[in-house]
């Protein structure tokens, strides 16, 4: 087949699985789908002869990540989002550098990783992706100010942990790898982003004031995202932030007018995600050397219980830090939070854009993957026995 075939048949392959694995969810709607995704593409990628396509790592980020985060920004309840505004920034900003030195420095002394790799690597699973997590929070009627951290600190972690991984990636690159360098470069990309994306943002608000066609709105929308997130690479600067500043303005145009809400314009973005997510899990899978990954198989559990114990510290501390200042947080709350730091979309797309770059030490991208998939297999498979335990299946009427 030509490389044009080859490709078709790939998506193909790839619709075909997703399909069949939403219809199996349904039948186990204790296993979030995007676990069932991440072991079927293993399983895929199993089969001999079955391998991704050559697809750039520029393409892989620009393909992905603008829809995926862009979605997420007009999906937020961003009134419920202001109300738990102290956790949600600590989490996403303070606690997006704990985890990052965190793990670190714990994969520099407990896996031997030099400081370049062990910082770049605790920046690719900085990000959380509480997909799976608010799903099952809302089928088991969890209160709404739990639902509103986890979305919330994703949302805007995704833009301060993408500001962090370009950051220390650049200056792995560069040949001389400091903190200074990485400080002031994370400082240009996510300032220049922001820029970028208030600009956008307002432009696409003026024109969504303009029109009044559902086609034209998605149109602008997808211009907005994907616009802001290709201004931003151009300049060097974080698309991700860029996106998420663009989407937080988008959204807060349609929540103060009501135009965004039950409209064909979320229905279109909810697809493209759902869309996006499968193919994107299904990927992880595929590409994931599992040969590579056996062979340094108690190196990936080592680097997942790293992660896994790096989360905890921005939790109970930062959570500890906005309960003092008023926010009333439970305990409940803060351990399904603490839980709930699952590693998806986002994570999975770092992990294969830096996967073939001949400066980054190989094994980053072997044991990020690891982390992925793990963290989706052990606490995506018990999310619901955890909320059980939690008793967060009642809800909350004060939350509510």
């Amino acid at each position: 087949m030509t490389s044009a075939q080859s490709f078709l048949f790939f998506l193909i392959v790839l619709g075909g699985a997703a399909t069949i694995l939403r219809l199996v969810s349904r039948t186990t709607p204790t296993v979030p789908y995007a676990v069932l995704l991440a072991v079927g593409g293993i399983l895929i990628g199993l089969i001999p002869g079955v391998r991704l396509p050559p697809i750039g790592s520029d393409l892989i980020l620009l393909a992905f990540v603008p829809g995926l985060v862009f979605e997420a920004s007009l999906a937020v309840d961003l009134s419920e989002v202001w109300r738990r505004v102290i956790p949600i920034s600590l989490l996403a900003t303070l606690g997006v550098f704990l985890t990052v030195i965190a793990i670190g420095a714990l994969a520099h002394y407990g896996l031997g990783l030099d400081w370049a790799s062990g910082v770049l690597l605790g920046s690719i699973v900085a990000t959380t992706d509480p997909i799976a997590v608010v799903n099952l929070l809302r089928q088991v009627r969890a209160p709404l100010g739990l639902e509103a951290i986890l979305e919330g600190e994703s949302l805007f972690n995704d833009g301060t942990g993408v500001a962090v991984f370009s950051a220390v990636l650049g200056t792995i690159l560069s040949g001389h790898p400091s903190f200074l360098d990485g400080t002031l470069r994370f400082v240009f990309v996510s300032g220049a982003g922001v820029a970028i994306g208030l600009g956008a943002g307002a432009v696409g608000v003026l024109l969504l004031r303009l029109v009044r066609e559902a086609e034209l709105e998605i149109m602008v929308t997808l211009v907005v995202a994907y616009g802001a997130y290709l201004a931003a690479d151009v300049v060097h600067a974080s698309g991700v932030v860029s996106v998420v500043a663009a989407g937080v303005v988008v959204a807060r145009y349609g929540s103060r007018t009501g135009r965004l809400k039950g409209t064909q314009l979320l229905g279109f973005w909810n697809l493209l995600a759902f869309v996006l997510n499968a193919i994107l899990f299904l990927m992880v899978g595929i590409a994931l050397p599992t040969a590579h990954l056996v062979a340094v198989g108690g190196l990936a559990l080592g680097a997942y219980l790293i992660m896994f114990a790096a989360r905890a510290l921005p939790v109970y501390a930062l959570l500890g830090l906005a309960d003092l200042r008023g926010t009333s947080i439970p305990w409940s709350w803060r351990h399904m939070t603490f839980w709930g730091g699952i590693r998806g979309a986002l994570s999975v797309a770092l992990a294969l854009s830096v996967a073939a770059n001949p400066q980054v030490n190989p094994a980053v991208s072997v044991l990020a993957y690891g982390m992925v998939v793990l963290s989706l297999l052990i606490q995506g498979g018990l999310l619901l026995p955890v909320a059980d335990l939690l008793g967060l299946r009642r809800g909350a009427s004060e939350a509510r």
